[in-house]
């Protein structure tokens, strides 16, 4: 033994080959934790044996003498287990655990049930049964219901066939088309309707009701002979409803928007209903109309109503320099100084015909022969867009918004916090304008517009021919502000120079942002405009023949927009230009003034007038120029200024 060598025996210290790879590449287990391991061996207990289980069989039962357990102990093999289990404490705890959570479980039923006895109830007699016949019971209802089906589809087909033969409408489905376009609803077994916008915030406060009832057969069957008598068309079509709308909602109703000079007789101008252009007789008078065509007629006629209402309101409460007038169904307002805008309510249910006086009578019929005032559709339309714009505002706020409740401030009126908006941003947020005052600025912009149109079109059609003006109108515009883009050039030479101005035409006023970048402002007077557009033409025409003129080869040598010398002019400033020809000998002078027009001098050197005297002796002086002579040009050929000057400047520079 003195030899032997002492080997230590370790646990290898590979863990568990988990997958090998394609390559060869092993891949290992992670080692367990001391959690873990625990866990695992936990988990490998079983609960279900009992204590004997795990006492060994050679501990004996209380009660066997010492003297057995002594012979057992000393024959007792190596095998033996001790009685004390590691796990015996916590099997104990749960078993106990587990005792005491039954018996909490018997008392909790019997404290809620309250009941000590359960007596098993006596079960009934078993019914015999017979299926058989409970399907020929089954069968036998079902037959009774399909007969009853059966009769109610051929009552239908037979009242269908015979409608159909008679050609007479459903009552029940032009019912369902009325509930589809129409808010309904029964009222003590009658169906009424509502036309009114009070969905949409109206304030009107006509209240649009209709009634729908059943049309009879005979009222049906004329309807069917007039439709036959009238073709067949469709917009006669017979109908099982008869719909009944209030007197003051029938006819045809429109509102109607005339421009005007002021007039003396203010009384007459305005109730005058010729200028209105009212319809004496209905559309379709004497025929009953479709019950759509006729509910939609009165939602006109209370559409228009509700505008007029609210525009006459506007006007009684709007503080204007010239205050506004109400009048009757008519309201009259100061567009421009001397210019009037009339909105007029053209209401006829065809029981006023007769209601108008003879005096207005007589004024119409004296009034035939002149021509009337038309209408302004453009404006007309406006006000329609307005009001509707006005609903959908109130029945479409912008998100996020409440479900339920009322509505908080605007948007702009959320972000004046962060935005550190001031006093006079959030009193400017509060203010809106009325119908009417969008209305007045709308046609205040159309009557600034047609002006310009008018005195541009004047100067460039009738009043100067040399240069040619174009004018460019911005089609997309908004109702209030309109863009213009004047061109001028001279025929033929537009690549050598070309002016451009761009006007702005606003409500009252007119912004003229010119070639050099500056910015006038006018007012509506058409005289300024007029101005402006001659000096930029004058302007133009000088610029021009010195554009030519280095083109040609000339210098220039002088040059002045707001000529000091000669008269004052009326209009604008004079202005003029001194041209030199390359060989020095040739001058050309030319002179703008807006009263006058152009006019160009010439001279040349030497002189021919020069003579020697005892105070100038040395010819040099010879070379001056001589004094200038004016050229009348419209004796010289050319198709306009530029081909004149240019022809000039040629034979000028000519060595002969």
């Amino acid at each position: 033994m003195a030899n032997s060598v002492n080997i230590s025996i370790e646990a290898p210290i590979e863990n568990q080959i988990q997958e090998i790879t394609y390559d060869g590449q092993e891949i290992y287990l992670a080692p367990l934790s001391m959690s873990e391991n625990l866990a695992r061996l936990a988990q490998k207990i079983d609960f279900s044996k009992t204590e004997d289980d795990f006492i060994g069989p050679a501990i004996k039962k209380e009660g066997e003498g010492s003297s057995d357990t002594k012979s057992e102990d000393e024959t007792k093999d190596a095998g033996y287990q001790s009685s004390m289990w590691p796990w015996d404490s916590v099997r104990t705890k749960l078993r106990s655990a587990l005792t005491e959570v039954c018996v909490l479980s018997d008392v909790l039923s019997i404290a809620k049930e309250k009941r000590y006895m359960v007596l098993d109830p006596i079960p009934a007699e078993q019914i015999d049964n017979r299926p058989m016949v409970q399907v020929y019971g089954r069968k036998k209802a079902l037959a009774a219901a399909a007969a009853v089906l059966l009769a109610g589809v051929e009552r239908l087909k037979a009242s269908e066939t015979m409608r159909t033969a008679r050609n007479m409408p459903d009552f029940h489905i032009d019912l369902l088309r009325l509930r589809q376009n129409w808010r309904l609803k029964k009222v003590s077994n009658t169906i009424v309707g509502d036309l009114s916008y009070r969905t949409a915030g109206s304030k009107f406060t006509q209240t649009g009701v209709f009634e729908v009832t059943k049309a009879s057969e005979d009222s049906i069957a004329h309807q069917m002979s007039l439709s036959a008598g009238a073709g067949g068309g469709a917009g006669a079509a017979p109908s099982a409803l008869r719909v009944t709308v209030p007197p003051e909602l029938q006819g045809v109703a429109f509102i109607t928007v005339l421009c005007q000079k002021e007039q003396e007789d203010v009384v007459t101008a305005t109730l005058n209903s010729s200028a209105l252009n009212c319809p004496s007789t209905l559309p379709g008078e004497g025929a009953e109309l479709h019950w759509q065509q006729k509910l939609e007629a009165a939602q006109n006629v209370l559409f228009c109503k509700e505008l007029f209402a609210r525009l006459a309101a506007e006007a009684v409460q709007l503080d204007a320099s010239i205050p506004h007038m109400v009048v009757a169904n008519q309201i009259m307002a100061t567009v421009l100084p001397g210019i009037q805008l009339l909105i007029g309510l053209c209401h006829n249910n065809g029981q006023n015909n007769q209601n108008n006086g003879d005096g207005v009578k007589s004024e119409a019929q004296s009034g035939a022969g002149i021509g009337k005032p038309e209408h302004d559709h453009v404006l007309e339309h406006s006000l329609h867009q307005l009001l509707r714009a006005v609903h959908h505002s109130n029945t479409h706020h912008p998100f996020p918004h409440p479900a339920t409740g009322p509505l908080g401030p605007s948007k702009r009126r959320c972000l004046a916090g962060p935005m550190a908006a001031d006093r006079y941003e959030l009193l400017d947020m509060s203010k809106e304008q009325s119908l009417l005052e969008q209305i007045i600025q709308q046609a205040q912009h159309f009557f600034m517009r047609r002006r310009a149109e008018i005195v541009l079109d004047t100067i460039a059609s009738k009043e100067v021919k040399d240069p040619l003006i174009v004018s460019h109108w911005n089609a997309l515009n908004s109702p209030t502000q309109s863009c213009v883009k004047i061109n001028i050039m001279s025929q033929g030479y537009d690549a050598v120079c070309r002016t451009s101005l761009v006007v702005h035409v606003g409500e009252k006023t007119l912004k003229c942002i010119c070639r050099d970048g500056k910015v006038r402002h006018m007012s509506y007077e058409l005289q300024e405009l007029r101005d402006l557009i001659y000096c930029q033409i004058y302007q133009h025409q000088m610029v021009a023949v010195q554009a030519v003129a280095r083109c040609m080869g000339w210098q220039l040598l002088a040059s002045s927009s707001h000529l000091g010398s000669g008269p004052v002019e009326p209009l604008g400033n004079a202005s003029s230009c001194l041209l030199a020809s390359p060989s020095g000998d040739r001058m050309i002078a030319v002179r703008c003034e807006p009263s006058v027009g152009i006019q160009v001098f010439i001279a040349q050197s030497p002189r021919k007038d020069f003579f020697v005297s005892e105070l100038v002796q040395d010819k040099k002086w010879e070379h001056l120029g001589g004094s200038f002579k004016e050229i009348k040009l419209e004796r010289m050929e050319g198709k306009n200024f530029l081909n004149k000057m240019e022809l000039l400047m040629a034979c000028l520079s000519s060595p002969t």
